[in-house]
This record gives structure tokens, C-alpha cells and sequence, in this order.
């Protein structure tokens, strides 16, 4: 794909003008606030628990709830379930979630309020990682096909008057697009780009679009360039957020905060999913907790700021800087912050004493910048926007001893720090720059969705060098592990094992929670390996090739162990597979 300079304001936030998408009672894009939706883990075929299920999403404030419908069955078995919905007062808009098989998301339409499809899938048989050399009319072929089975639903869907959501998964992208485009962002957005010219040139106007991986900077860069695909085409359809195998606890929370906040802050999305592996309730307060913390820079006062020629939007790299002590140059990001860790791993590289802020063995003085030229040793030097004055940058350029603490007050604290790290870069200003951030949250809950939410942007633009967090009352150690979590989850640091694990829905094959904690309980002494824990083999083959192991879901009882996208052990019974994952990953690292 061709890359092009931006064309939004990186410093002020701003919604993205978007088409009204109507979804039974709600409205998604244009004018309304962003909405937040999850997707229940029964199945579908059970009418009470499903049910249930959605009246509790419902209840902690969810406005669109999706079902998983893997056959004609249980698409025909939503009008039950909504049936029994009404009859407890709960209208909430149903969403039917079809993979595989076209014929499903027909039956879909005529029953649910929205029916999401999945390009990799809805035509292209289920991806087996085979390439295929297409000639140019073999691939126009194909697309002809696909436009004719696409437009015989969309004709069904104006007829029902439903929305649809074209929601592309980097782990299901089809055989085809991967032949012709590999395994790249410029395939993940053709893949979706392919089914959105069809619903503009057939004038389906009620479609909401999402791209979804686990690797969080590769989900909003990829986001990114299809926002400027569909802009170059005029097609402005909303769009639906997430990071898809985000995991549980602080790392899913963290995670999907850091992927779904860094496209937030540029006012992109329309509608938000958190996808934890814990009871989809507990998704609801996250994602609004989210998207009310962004929203409160609507109106903010404006900030004045210019785009440095190096930065690229679309495809960020980290800004090169100096090395002062272990901050900048080739380092990983630094964390300042507290003594109290949770392991080895999370101690912070800067620790906060009482005699000052302590690097190995020494004090690191915190100086300000007209101080500052006339110190010998590592100094820190407290900076925000409106102190970049022309002799200020002079100092700055001069010394090379010098880390710079950035930090702001702004309602838009994102705009503000890319103003004032852009501004260094069109001065030539290479001193490398640590966030300094204060919160007043009341938990830590708050506290990590907040600051992922601010800071996760800002690594993934490559813009930073260092982390430091601070919020009154809460612990040293639940901080630092926030900090490292961001790092972690921008994959700027790696301190911890990380884990790819889908939310589950009707078309998980087993107790995916309690599975999930025993693995990581068993592995989370393995730093900087990936572990995926797939429910089903709908995203589980394909977001192994973000993983070092897979463990997914195979039939009723069955789980297949895979190293990268390879299958090595088929069908094993759920009782054994944990113990025979541990030995594959044992047996790979002894040799």
C-alpha cells in the first residue's frame, strides 16, 4: 500500500466523521458516543443461559451483545433467545458472529440485528497456510465469485433491514490473500478492503468494519492504514475496536487499554470490545472505563503543534537518540519508579529512594534546564510543552548528559507529549525522553487502564525512552508492575511470558479460564516466550505465528499442541494436554 502523510491532526482530538450505522435500537458512528459490546461464551443453542448471560452484559452497561453462530441452528435459535429477552425487558441488540459458511450468515440476517462475516472465511475455504500462485485472472476470478455470493447477502441484509460488520482477524486471513499479499498489514487491510468497495459500489451504507490481532502495534498501525485506504476511496464506515486474544487480569486490561486507547486518542472508533478470558461481564466496565477517559478531551483547549518530516504515522519507528547511562540509544525503555517489585524482572532501572532518585549506586540529580548545562554526571531534566523556548533547545542540543522527564497537565496529555517530542525532532534535539505521568486514581484498576491508555500511544509511535508513573496511594509495587505491563504490551520491553488467550464464546471446546491460569501458573517463569490458548480453531492456527506454542481447542475433550503455526500433536484428551505442553516446550529448550 502506498503511504501517504497523514491527514489528521496527531495533536488534538477529534472524532473521525463516520456513516450513521443502525443496529436495531442503537446508532454507531456520526454523532453518537462510542459504544461499548461484548460477546457471550454459552452456546448459542442454550436459550436460558445465553440469555442470562446477556441480560448480565447488559445490565453492567453493555449496548450490543454478539452470539456466536457456527451453524444454521443456532442462528435460527437467536429469535429465541431474543424472544426471551423481551419477555425480561431487555432489548438489546443482537449481533451473530458466522465463520465458514455463507449460507449461516443468511440465515443469520433474517434473526439477528447485526451479522459480522469474516473475509478470511465467508467464501475462501478455512486456512490451511498453503501458497497458491494466482495468475491475474485466476484472482479476478475469485473475486467474482466472492462478489457474487457477498452482494446476494448484502441484498438480503436491505431487505431486513440489518447491519453487518465486515470483522477481519489477522489469525483467520484467507489462503488467497496470504498467496498474494503475505502475511502482512497491506494484506490484512486488502482482505477487508476487498468486501467494503463491494458494499459502497451496491450502496450498503449499514456496515461497521473492524481489524483485530493480538500484537497491539501492529493492530493500530494496520487500523491505521485502513482508515487512510478508505479515506483515498471516500468510504467512511465506523469502526469496531479491540485486541483479539487479549488475555485476563492487569496483562488483557493493559493490553486492550494500550491497543484500543492508542486509536481512541486519534478518534478512531466507533464502537469498543475488550476481549478478556473471564466472564464477559467483567469486559463492560474496562471498555467504558476506556472510552470515558478519552472522551474528556473532546472541546480540550487547543494545542499548537507540527508533524516532524521523519515521523511516519503509518509505519512508526523508535526516534534515534543519545545514550545517556542505560536511557536512549539501542536500550529498551527504562521504568523509574519504586523499590517494591514483584520480581526480579520488575525492578525499576531508576529506583525512587529517600535520598533521591538512585541509578546502580549513585543519585541522579532532577535539575532544571538552565541548571542543567553546568552538571558533569547523568542529570534529569523536568520538561513540558510550553518550556521549549529557542534557548532552551540551545541547552539541550549542547549537553550530551542530559535525559529529559516530559510530563503534562493538559486534557489531552497524548497531544501534548507528541507535540513536545515532535518539536525536539524538528530541532535536531536528540536527548533521549522519559513520560512522567501523575494520576489521582482510587484503584488500580483505574490506574492501569488510564496510564496504558496515555502512554501505550507514545511507545508505539516510538517516541519515548522511559516510563515513569506515579498515583498517591497506591503501591510501589502494583505501579511498577504497570509500568513494565505497558512496555510489555507495546512489546517496546519484554520482562514476562506473554499469553495470546481468546475470551471464549460458544465455539470454545474447553474450560478455557481454568485452563488458562493453570498454564500460566506452570509457565510464567519462561520471560519473553508467547504462549497462545486458542478455545477453537477459528483465530488458534493463525495467531500462532504470533505465538512460540499454541494450545488449541480441537473438538469436545480434544485439544492440538502447535509450535508457531505447526500442528505437532493432534486431538489430545484435555486431561493430558497441559502436562504434554509443558514437556514440548521443556524438550525444545533442551535442545
Amino acid at each position: 500500500m502506498t503511504i501517504k502523510q497523514i491527514n489528521r491532526n496527531l495533536f488534538n482530538y477529534k472524532r473521525r466523521p463516520t456513516e450513521q450505522v443502525f443496529v436495531g435500537t442503537v446508532t454507531i458512528g456520526s454523532e453518537n458516543p462510542v459504544r461499548v459490546q461484548s460477546m457471550t461464551n454459552t452456546s448459542t443453542m442454550d436459550t436460558e443461559g445465553s440469555a442470562e448471560q446477556v441480560v448480565r452484559i447488559v445490565e453492567r452497561g453493555g449496548e450490543l451483545v454478539r452470539l456466536t453462530t457456527q451453524g444454521s441452528r443456532e442462528a435460527i435459535n437467536l429469535g429465541a433467545i431474543k424472544k426471551l429477552l423481551k419477555e425480561k425487558g431487555c432489548n438489546v441488540p443482537l449481533v451473530a458472529d458466522v465463520h465458514f459458511n455463507a449460507s449461516v450468515a443468511d440465515v443469520a440476517a433474517q434473526y439477528a440485528d447485526k451479522v459480522r462475516v469474516n473475509p478470511g472465511n465467508y467464501v475462501d475455504a478455512a486456512r490451511t497456510f498453503k501458497h497458491i500462485d494466482y495468475t491475474d485472472a485466476e484472482y479476478a476470478d475469485e473475486m467474482a465469485r466472492l462478489r457474487e455470493r457477498f452482494v446476494s447477502f448484502l441484498n438480503l441484509c436491505k431487505k431486513e433491514g440489518k447491519a453487518i460488520r465486515v470483522g477481519v482477524n489477522h489469525g483467520s486471513l484467507s489462503d488467497r490473500i496470504m498467496s498474494r499479499y503475505g502475511d502482512t498489514p497491506s494484506g490484512v487491510v486488502e482482505s477487508c478492503m476487498e468486501f467494503l468497495r463491494i458494499c459502497r459500489d451496491e450502496n450498503f451504507k449499514n456496515v461497521v468494519v473492524s481489524i483485530k490481532t493480538s500484537n497491539t502495534a501492529m493492530m493500530v498501525t494496520t487500523v491505521r492504514q485502513l482508515v487512510l485506504a478508505m479515506e483515498n476511496e471516500d468510504i467512511h464506515y465506523p469502526l469496531h475496536l479491540g485486541v483479539t486474544e487479549a488475555g485476563d487480569a492487569e496483562d488483557g486490561r493493559i493490553k486492550s487499554a494500550v491497543g484500543i486507547g492508542a486509536l481512541l486518542a486519534d478518534g478512531i472508533g466507533d464502537t469498543v470490545r475488550v476481549s478478556l478470558a473471564e466472564a464477559p461481564e467483567n469486559e463492560i466496565p474496562v471498555a467504558k472505563e476506556l472510552v470515558n477517559h478519552v472522551a474528556l478531551r473532546a472541546g480540550h483547549a487547543t494545542i499548537d503543534g507540527n508533524v516532524a518530516p521523519t515521523f511516519n504515522y503509518y509505519e512508526p519507528k523508535r526516534r534515534k537518540t543519545l545514550a545517556v547511562a542505560c536511557v536512549g540509544g539501542d536500550a529498551v525503555p527504562v521504568v523509574v519508579g519504586g523499590a517494591d517489585a514483584e520480581s526480579v524482572d520488575t525492578v525499576p532501572d531508576f529506583v525512587i529512594t529517600g535520598d533521591g532518585i538512585k541509578y546502580k549506586e549513585n543519585i541522579v540529580k532532577v535539575l532544571p534546564i538552565t541548571f542543567a548545562e553546568s552538571a558533569k554526571e547523568v542529570v534529569f531534566v523536568p520538561l513540558q510543552y510550553n518550556d521549549i523556548t529557542s534557548e532552551n533547545i540551545s541547552i539541550l542540543k549542547a549537553n550530551e548528559n542530559i535525559v529529559i522527564v516530559a510530563s503534562s497537565n493538559h486534557v489531552n496529555p497524548v497531544g501534548e507529549i507528541r507535540a513536545l517530542v515532535h518539536r525536539l525532532m524538528i530541532e535536531g534535539v536528540d536527548a533521549p525522553v522519559i513520560l512522567h505521568q501523575k494520576y489521582n486514581e482510587s484503584s488500580v484498576e483505574a490506574l492501569r487502564i488510564k496510564a496504558a491508555a496515555d502512554a501505550g500511544v507514545l511507545f508505539i509511535d516510538g517516541l519515548l525512552d522511559g516510563l515513569w508513573i506515579e498515583n498517591e496511594g497506591i503501591a510501589e509495587k502494583d505501579i511498577n508492575s504497570i509500568a513494565f505491563g505497558i512496555l510489555q504490551a507495546t512489546r517496546a520491553r519484554i520482562s514476562k511470558t506473554e499469553y495470546i488467550a481468546c475470551p471464549g464464546c460458544g465455539r470454545t471446546m474447553y474450560n478455557l479460564q481454568g485452563t488458562l491460569a493453570k498454564i500460566k501458573a506452570a509457565t510464567g517463569h519462561l520471560k519473553g516466550l508467547k504462549i497462545g490458548v486458542m478455545g477453537c480453531i477459528v483465530n488458534g492456527p493463525g495467531e500462532m505465528a504470533d505465538a512460540d506454542y499454541g494450545y488449541v481447542g480441537a473438538a469436545r475433550g480434544k485439544v492440538s499442541l502447535y509450535r508457531k503455526q505447526v500442528c505437532v500433536e493432534k486431538n489430545i484428551p484435555e486431561e493430558e494436554a497441559i502436562e504434554r505442553l509443558l514437556q514440548l516446550i521443556e524438550n525444545d529448550r533442551k535442545g
